[in-house]
């Protein structure tokens, strides 16, 4: 199956090849091509922000397999894991194994857009998420994650007359109205009137 939007957010592991994906992003390819290990890291970092956000167990993927005696390497960052492949194993192979390893008891997504792997990933019945798809979904979370957090923030109004008494509110109001000289002005003529009737008496 194709992933959008709402599935992206169902998908209990996310499977992302990492090289794939940072060619496939204008701003990490820029990135990489001054700084590769800068790059990969920017990506752990989103992926990391988008891992907390969503709940999904997070693989990101790095391709090893062209470093000459390379044992591979899993390293935990943060709240995902980052799999460097061994030698003569590539990206494609690592997510294929694992997708086949863990796709008949949890709902996997790939994120690669590796055409052939896209292929292979949906006759293993995962999702596939392309790159673009991948960095659009993570937008709509970015955003989505925004908007709560504004909606947590109380407004100005909120937190100057939260707690405050109701009659004190009022008092409040009648001030930013100019209402307060008013009614005290009523309330002397009111008192001298009540002079004036006694003195009658």
């Amino acid at each position: 199956y194709e992933m959008d939007g709402v599935r992206a957010m169902t998908c209990e592991y996310l499977l992302v090849d990492g090289y794939n994906i940072i060619f496939a992003w204008p701003e990490l390819k820029e990135l990489a091509d001054v700084n590769l290990d800068g790059a990969r890291t920017k990506l752990q970092d989103i992926l990391c922000n988008y891992q907390g956000y969503k709940k999904c167990q997070v693989i990101l993927v790095f391709d090893g397999y062209k470093v000459k005696g390379n044992p591979g390497e899993v390293i935990r960052y943060h709240n995902i894991h980052v799999i460097f492949t061994k030698e003569a194993e590539t990206a494609d192979q690592y997510i294929e194994k694992v997708t086949q390893q863990i796709g008949r008891r949890y709902q996997v997504a790939v994120a690669t857009s590796d055409k052939l792997e896209q292929v292979i990933i949906l006759g293993k019945g995962a999702l596939r998420l392309s790159a673009r798809d991948l960095q659009k979904e993570i937008k709509e979370t970015n955003d989505e994650i925004n908007l709560r957090h504004l909606k947590q923030i109380p407004s100005k109004k909120n937190r100057l007359f939260d707690n405050v008494d109701p009659q004190l509110l009022a008092y409040l109001e009648d001030i930013r109205l100019d209402r307060v000289k008013e009614k005290t002005e009523e309330r002397r003529d009111g008192k001298g009137k009540g002079k004036k009737k006694k003195k009658k008496r």
